[in-house]
């Protein structure tokens, strides 16, 4: 199961990625790519948590999960400044 999931994640980040209305703002279009980028990573991360073995590779998962959640943060902070609200969570 575990490389088809992460398969299908890739396959899901890059239809959400691809469907995404453009602003015309660069900033604001990397922003919201970036969050569903940074997601898609989570998703990823989670999913080796849940099956993978390995301990370097698990740590890395963790390490992934704080990293990506606090930018999605900033991003989140920086759309509601600029864009008038954040993306949809989840």
């Amino acid at each position: 199961m575990g490389s088809m999931d992460m398969k299908t994640m890739m396959k899901d980040m890059n239809e959400k990625m691809s469907s995404m209305p453009m602003s015309g703002d660069a900033d604001v279009d990397f922003a919201m790519m970036m969050r569903i980028h940074h997601q898609g990573a989570i998703d990823m991360a989670q999913a080796e948590l849940r099956d993978g073995k390995n301990p370097q590779m698990r740590k890395m998962a963790n390490a992934i999960i704080v990293a990506q959640k606090k930018e999605i943060a900033q991003l989140d902070r920086f759309l509601e400044k600029h864009h008038g609200s954040a993306p949809m969570k989840k």
